[in-house]
C-alpha cells in the first residue's frame, strides 16, 4: 500500500515539475493576465452600479475565474506555438501576436467599464483603428447616444 503511495507522489511530483517548466518564463504574461482581470471585475462591478443592475457577486466570480481558465489556456496555446513556429521563426512572434490580441480584448474591457463608471462618454475601439489605419488618437470616441 505504501509503495503506491510513493509511486502516486513521485509521478506528480514529476509532472508538478513539467508544469513549472513549462509556465517558468509565462509568469509575467500570467500575472498580466491577473491583473487584467481583476481590474476588469473592479470596473465592471462599479459599471454596474452606474447602470443601476442587480449585482450578484457569485456570478462576477465565476465569470472572471472562467475568464482566468481561458487565459491559463491562450497562454499554453501561445507556448506551444512558440515552440511549434518560434524554432523555425527565431523570435516567438506568433505566440505573442496570439497574447496581443487576447490582452488588448481584455483591456478593451477594462478601459471601456471605467470610462462608463466614470461617466466619461468615450469608447476604447482599437479594433477599428487596425482595421482603417486611422489616427491613434481616434481610437477614443464618444459614444453615439452623447
Amino acid at each position: 500500500m505504501e509503495s503506491q503511495s510513493n509511486t502516486f507522489c513521485a509521478f506528480f511530483a514529476v509532472l508538478g515539475a513539467a508544469i513549472v517548466d513549462f509556465y517558468s518564463h509565462l509568469s509575467g504574461w500570467l500575472l498580466l493576465a491577473a491583473g487584467l482581470l481583476l481590474l476588469d471585475l473592479r470596473f465592471g462591478i462599479k459599471a454596474a452600479r452606474v447602470r443601476g443592475e442587480e449585482i450578484r457577486f457569485s456570478r462576477a466570480w465565476r465569470r472572471t475565474i472562467n475568464k482566468s481558465v481561458d487565459y491559463l489556456g491562450w497562454v499554453t496555446v501561445a507556448e506551444m506555438l512558440s515552440r511549434t513556429f518560434g524554432v523555425n521563426l527565431g523570435k516567438p512572434v506568433v505566440s505573442i501576436g496570439v497574447l496581443m490580441i487576447v490582452y488588448v480584448i481584455e483591456l478593451t474591457s477594462c478601459l471601456n467599464n471605467y470610462f462608463e463608471y466614470k461617466g466619461l462618454p468615450w469608447r476604447f475601439e482599437p479594433w477599428k483603428w487596425i482595421k482603417k489605419k486611422i489616427p491613434i488618437g481616434e481610437l477614443l470616441k464618444k459614444n453615439k447616444a452623447d
